[in-house]
């Protein structure tokens, strides 16, 4: 088997993330990724990290390690915007693995997920009738 098989990217969709991570822009989408389908709004890394970091802040001592790491993913993501991106990041996600309701069903889900594994998308997001 070639080992570079799973490192293909849609350069379209790899195109949007490097809109949203350079440019701060956002984006509804919905992707299928190994026969699931990911529904969200795409964000920039940094704001990714800068949320997943605010998480853990009022936590203990490990907790607060944590964020300070993730805020400093965050920085070291927003000085490197000119390097290739590997990773989508959405917020408000949901996912939906056949007809039932899609989990998580409630609260504001960050997502993160590889680039290479997205089989494939399109624009806007898929909204339950139950919300």
């Amino acid at each position: 088997m070639n080992s570079e098989l799973g490192a293909n990217k849609d350069s379209i969709l790899e195109f949007f993330v490097q809109a949203a991570n350079r440019h701060d822009f956002s984006l509804d989408i919905t992707l299928n990724v190994n026969g699931a389908v990911i529904s969200g709004t795409l964000i920039p890394a940094k704001d990714y990290f800068e949320t997943m970091s605010e998480t853990f802040e009022d936590g203990n001592e490990i907790a607060q390690k944590i964020s300070e790491q993730l805020a400093n993913a965050g920085e070291s993501v927003d000085s490197s915007k000119g390097a290739e991106v590997n990773f989508i990041h959405l917020k408000n996600t949901k996912v939906y693995c056949g007809d039932n309701k899609p989990t998580p069903s409630e609260g504001k889900i960050l997502w993160r997920g590889k680039l290479s594994e997205v089989d494939g998308f399109f624009l806007g997001r898929i909204s339950d009738s139950g919300s």
